[in-house]
């Protein structure tokens, strides 16, 4: 007898202090999504497409200088500005947790690129070129996207797909593992966290109300589903406390 999936609603928890800045969940992403390459002109035009980028804070003053990285990506708004203005309906919310963008009905007019707060959403300028070298390695489970259309980070929902399927086969639930986007399974330093929030065993679960999380322009209502784990800093001195 085949089970009726459970509800779920995929969040990922990133934490500040875990994260390097080595740029191992950016080439991930490129090489699992099929990015095209992004050259010097491109982020010069400010044309470049990057799903996740890292982000770099520093604070100080030379010699005392600290530096602080923050992956950013589309952070999946329950409240999704991006959503509604699209004429299209190219850009929805589905009923995991999820920002989903359909390409073969967007028409490029940027409205949900001009929405977006965390400027994550990117417009095709060109047709997409890889060497001749590297046509081989393209990910045959994402779609290549072409020339005048909108893309964005899509949790690697292949992967999710892929895991339900065979769960399927073996007529169980996901668990906790099954899934995991290219960033997170490339971070050596263990700052990425995904997985299913609604389910009480999940490693994600039991970290959404953790005294650091941070959501990224929490003051805008969006309700992102990535949550941030503010930097530990054993320096920081409480200017309001009393002693």
């Amino acid at each position: 007898m085949v089970q009726t999936p459970k509800a779920k609603k995929w969040k990922m928890i990133i934490d500040i202090d875990k994260c390097t800045g080595c740029q191992s969940c950016v080439v991930a992403c490129q090489a699992e999504n099929n990015i095209p390459f992004n050259s010097d002109a491109l982020f010069n035009q400010r044309r470049a497409s990057e799903w996740i980028r890292i982000e770099r804070y520093w604070e100080g003053e030379f010699p005392n200088v600290k530096a602080k990285f923050m992956p950013v990506l589309c952070q999946h708004c329950n409240n999704a500005p991006c959503e509604p203005v699209c004429p299209v309906y190219a850009a929805y919310h589905n009923d995991q947790g999820m920002n989903v963008q359909v390409y073969n009905r967007c028409i490029g007019t940027r409205f949900c690129q001009n929405n977006c707060p965390y400027h994550a959403r990117f417009f095709n300028w060109f047709d997409p070129y890889w060497p001749e070298e590297m046509k081989n390695q393209l990910n045959p489970d994402v779609t290549v996207r072409s020339r005048g259309i909108m893309e964005k980070c899509t949790f690697c929902v292949q992967r999710i797909r892929r895991a339900e399927i065979e769960a399927g086969k073996e007529n169980r639930e996901n668990v906790d593992g099954d899934v995991n986007p290219a960033c997170v399974q490339s971070c050596p330093s263990g700052a990425l966290m995904f997985g299913d929030s609604l389910d009480p065993d999940s490693k994600i679960s039991k970290e959404l109300d953790h005294a650091r999380k941070h959501l990224l322009l929490d003051h805008l209502g969006t309700e992102p589903n990535v949550i941030y784990l503010k930097k530990v800093d054993p320096d920081y001195v409480d200017k309001g406390a009393h002693h």
